[in-house]
């Protein structure tokens, strides 16, 4: 019963966000992020043009939130717009941008080396950008482009990368981009040698733990010696 409560849920939540990017398809938005309260349902739409997504007098929020109330079934909805401040480090952003340049004609190779160098200069870490589809000829296939360094796997992977995805549509066939952003360094070599220095640390504490020790032994030791010993009555 919770599965599919969840499940009901997370295609809610794609449902809206799929809703907000087509109802402002001329504005590229990046992140959309739905806070649900007691109170309002908030959702936070991140672009590069606030003035497409709000319209003349806000004019075209007042059209969206109708139409969520009517459609989602929502009762109080507030769209916020927040600008983004950097657009060649947000990947949806990105994306958008190389799905544009590929529908007209650009060549992917050439998309690819351009937008992973513009990234890198902006300040990140390490990007991937991955197009997989029919690039020329019948035949699909991946290509990659890669700059930096890029975590793949585990925790830091979920929070210090950022992922965008994006389709174009040219003559032979839809492609995907998948454009992926490390903004955060994770510092392995600070790490390793923070525990070194932890282990170095209990090394010398247990060293000065067991010279302390061996002047009180040796004082137990004389007050033992010069004790005399009687034997026991037979």
């Amino acid at each position: 019963m919770k599965e599919r409560l969840f499940v009901q849920k997370a295609k809610e939540h794609v449902g809206l966000e799929e809703f907000v990017r087509a109802q402002f398809r001329q504005a590229k938005c990046g992140k959309i992020e739905v806070q649900h309260t007691p109170i309002v349902t908030r959702i936070i739409v991140y672009t590069t043009t606030p003035g497409l997504v709000i319209g003349a007098g806000g004019e075209r929020i007042r059209e969206a939130t109708e139409m969520l109330k009517e459609k989602f079934k929502i009762e109080n909805p507030q769209i916020d717009v927040q600008k983004i401040s950097n657009p060649d480090l947000d990947p949806d952003i990105v994306a958008q941008n190389i799905a544009g340049a590929v529908e007209t004609g650009v060549n992917y190779k050439r998309l690819g080396n351009f937008y992973v160098e513009k990234i890198m200069e902006a300040g990140a870490i390490g990007c991937e950008i991955v197009f997989s589809g029919k690039m020329s000829g019948q035949r699909s296939r991946k290509e990659r482009f890669l700059a930096g360094y890029l975590k793949k796997t585990g925790d830091p992977a979920q929070k210090s990368v950022a992922h965008g995805f994006a389709v174009a549509n040219p003559r032979l066939g839809n492609i995907g981009i998948t454009v992926k952003i490390m903004l955060k360094r994770i510092d392995i070599m600070q790490t390793a040698k923070n525990i070194i220095e932890s282990r170095e640390a209990a090394a010398s504490e247990a060293a000065a733990a067991k010279k302390a020790e061996g002047p009180a032994k040796e004082e137990a030791s004389t007050d033992t010696s010069g004790t005399e010993v009687s034997e026991p009555a037979k």
